[in-house]
């Protein structure tokens, strides 16, 4: 089967209420070449064992700090994710199967992206920005399952949270639809580029970029002299990042600054305040796409949060 053959037509239903049918639909999958893992009450994983516990084993080989942990029990989270039905049906793993309530599987390790769209408004942005692929209803919204991985973030927007590598997913069925590749429009979602020190001439263009001016804000409710200000502390912080984190910085920056425009009745002159944070995090070493990136998501975050 392919790697991704789980979420085709025939294959497991969502996990009932009996250990039996969690260890059932965790074979399945892990036959289909999809890592699985039992998830506890609340939909987490099982604490370490003893020998675990406060990474004394070292943490598993493929976890982000390297180990040689050989213990049996679905220690570590995500990383004990496996396909292996000798490890899933094993005596070390049977308690974790009887006091289960969920399957997790690891989207990454079956070269999937999991978009969690925790609410109504989060489905509805992705049904306008996203290419549709398969979907899989949740409690309170939808997963969208891609082909193809990438990093991992929570929070990338109100209420989005991206699951492929290093994380787990809990396991609601095959969904409907078709999977598509992941887009370029979900990868932008993770911004993580930092900023590094700036070579000569990186700020050669900045002073052709747009600047803030009342004449661009009609219709913004507050006084120049508070957007001024509000804006040069901003652009200070981001300047003030030199060796590292003035990407993060600029869309907190930015989502700040759109968050008091949220009940202005417009124009307030938002795209040219964005592209002068843009040109503080150029100024600083952040490559500009990702400056760009990154102001944009605070920009649209702001508004929401605000909303």
């Amino acid at each position: 089967m392919t790697q991704h053959a789980a979420f085709g037509e025939g294959q497991p239903a969502p996990p009932t209420q009996t250990s039996r049918d969690y260890l059932r639909t965790a074979l399945a999958l892990a036959a289909s070449g999809v890592p699985v893992l039992p998830l506890r009450e609340g939909k987490v994983p099982f604490g370490n064992c003893h020998a675990c516990a406060r990474g004394a084993c070292g943490g598993r080989p493929h976890m982000k700090r390297a180990g040689a942990c050989q213990c049996p029990a679905p220690c570590h989270a995500w990383a004990a994710a496996t396909t292996d039905p000798r490890v899933i049906t094993s005596p070390a793993w049977a308690a974790a199967w009887r006091a289960a309530g969920a399957v997790g599987y690891h989207p990454g390790g079956c070269g999937l992206t999991v978009v969690d769209l925790d609410n109504a408004r989060a489905v509805a942005w992705a049904r306008e920005t996203l290419p549709t692929t398969r979907t899989v209803p949740t409690t309170r919204g939808e997963h969208w399952i891609y082909l193809g991985i990438m990093q991992s973030a929570n929070g990338v927007r109100p209420g989005v949270d991206i699951k492929s590598r290093m994380v787990y997913a809990r396991w609601l069925g095959c969904g409907t639809g078709t999977m598509t590749a992941l887009p370029s429009a979900v990868r932008a979602l993770v911004v993580k580029e930092e900023a590094t020190r700036p070579r000569a001439g990186v700020a050669s263009s900045l002073p052709m970029r747009a600047t803030w001016e009342r004449a661009v804000a009609t219709g913004c409710r507050h006084t120049e002299r508070y957007i001024r200000t509000g804006l040069e502390r901003g652009l200070a912080m981001v300047g003030a990042r030199t060796e590292s984190g003035a990407g993060s910085q600029a869309f907190g920056v930015a989502r700040f600054l759109a968050a008091q425009h949220a009940h202005c009745p417009g124009p307030c002159g938002l795209d040219a305040i964005g592209e002068q944070i843009v040109a503080a995090a150029v100024a600083v070493g952040v490559p500009e796409p990702y400056a760009q990136r990154a102001v944009a998501n605070g920009l649209s975050t702001g508004k929401e949060q605000a909303a």
